[in-house]
């Protein structure tokens, strides 16, 4: 339930905002809101404190987000049609309330100023700062959309389920390449999976046959310890089995040694499609973390900048999860 004073804000924010602004840039906000940057990293940084968890979480809703409508906060909207309840994003996707947070501080120090689409990047950004990655400079001005895309979300959003191949050609279609695939899947070094996402790669859920052949034998006592078969599925796991809250390079030595959780993670590495193409990545990324948290950063902003809405296009919701009246 919300408190009194986050419903006064809710209601209150439902003012139309208005105001266009040009492409965008780093300095956007630099007269209209100069101390944005602070005021995200603050609240994002007491929000990580009290889970470390939610760094991961941030970090996926801006992704989930870009990959349906483009990054235009389309994710955060609330209704019937709301992405919050397609099947990769429900019971999973979250840190919303955290948005919410950061939008009411925002709002008081700048009111109808900043989107929604903007918080979330410049959160996903401090989300993998704060946990011991790279920082870049995040380019500002996106505008928030006017729906929601459920029916996207389903279809669009990489599965952990998939092929290589078939992932790869979803990266291509917003303008990410190999080394961005590869880069930001390395985003899974930070946070939790679902048994459910990953149980089908281990013998005692399945009920039947061995567990995936590409998967470590000495991790799966503990996934199976972690996933009971009589359990539901929502069981957690970390994604990463060496440093689960620390940005770094151990998701990619587990790639090369079979640890990732992952079916969609592991074949980066240990798919036959992956001969000569994602898997040279893998182990360049795991000999030598430095390269891959420069190309990580690199495809954040190649990835931030899918179908953006600037200009007169879209508008500056007054509260995230609805768009102005």
């Amino acid at each position: 339930m919300m408190h009194k004073s986050k419903i006064f804000w809710f209601l209150t924010s439902l003012m139309l905002c208005v105001g266009a602004r040009s492409q965008l840039r780093t300095d956007f906000y630099s007269k209209s809101c100069p101390n944005l940057l602070s005021i995200v990293r603050k609240e994002v940084k007491n929000a990580i404190k009290n889970e470390a968890r939610m760094a991961a979480s941030l970090l996926r809703l801006h992704f989930h987000d870009c990959f349906v409508n483009g990054c235009d906060a389309s994710l955060l909207l609330d209704g019937k049609d709301s992405e919050k309840f397609a099947l990769p994003n429900l019971n999973s996707a979250r840190g919303f309330e955290v948005i919410d947070s950061i939008k009411e501080a925002v709002e008081n120090a700048c009111s109808c100023v900043v989107s929604c689409a903007d918080i979330l990047t410049i959160a996903a950004r401090d989300s993998v700062v704060l946990s011991g990655g790279p920082w870049w400079k995040v380019l500002l001005g996106r505008r928030d959309g006017l729906v929601a895309n459920q029916t996207g979300a389903n279809v669009l959003l990489p599965s952990p389920f998939e092929s290589l191949d078939r992932i790869i050609a979803k990266f291509a279609d917003f303008g990410l390449n190999l080394t961005d695939v590869v880069a930001l899947s390395g985003g899974h070094t930070i946070g939790l999976s679902r048994c459910a996402l990953f149980s089908h790669r281990i013998s005692n859920f399945s009920g039947t046959g061995a567990p995936d052949s590409t998967l470590d034998s000495r991790v799966i006592p503990r996934l199976q310890a972690a996933c009971p078969a009589d359990s539901d599925g929502n069981n957690t796991f970390p994604l990463d089995v060496n440093s689960r809250d620390s940005f770094d390079g151990h998701y990619f030595e587990n790639l090369v040694k079979g640890r990732g959780i992952l079916q969609s993670d592991q074949i980066l590495f240990s798919s036959e499609s992956a001969t000569s193409t994602t898997r040279d990545i893998v182990r360049l990324y795991a000999s030598d973390p430095a390269v891959f948290s420069n190309d990580f950063a690199n495809a954040m902003i190649k990835m931030g900048n899918v179908k953006t809405l600037t200009g007169s296009n879209g508008e500056i919701r007054g509260n995230c999860r609805v768009v102005n009246s």
